[in-house]
């Protein structure tokens, strides 16, 4: 399996953080083996919560960074918010 193509940038602590591009995004889900609604269940977004993961994706809005730091941590990734 590859590396996940995630910049370094995007993987540190809030005030260190730069935001995913929806590539990015669509990384983490498929690393997580999440489909936009499992995603949006899974970090409580409620009703309607799979567009707004769409939006994500589609570089519409930007995640921010407690979702971004939640799938990060779903997909295996670490919890991105502790130093260290």
């Amino acid at each position: 399996m590859s590396e996940p193509n995630i910049r370094l940038e995007c993987l540190r602590p809030a005030d260190k953080w730069e935001h995913p591009t929806g590539e990015e995004v669509r990384e983490v889900l498929r690393l997580a083996g999440f489909s936009a609604s499992v995603a949006a269940k899974s970090l409580g977004l409620g009703e309607g919560g799979g567009r707004t993961v769409r939006r994500w994706t589609g570089e519409d809005t930007n995640i921010s960074y407690a979702n971004w730091a939640l799938l990060c941590d779903f997909a295996g990734l670490g919890q991105i918010w502790k130093e260290g």
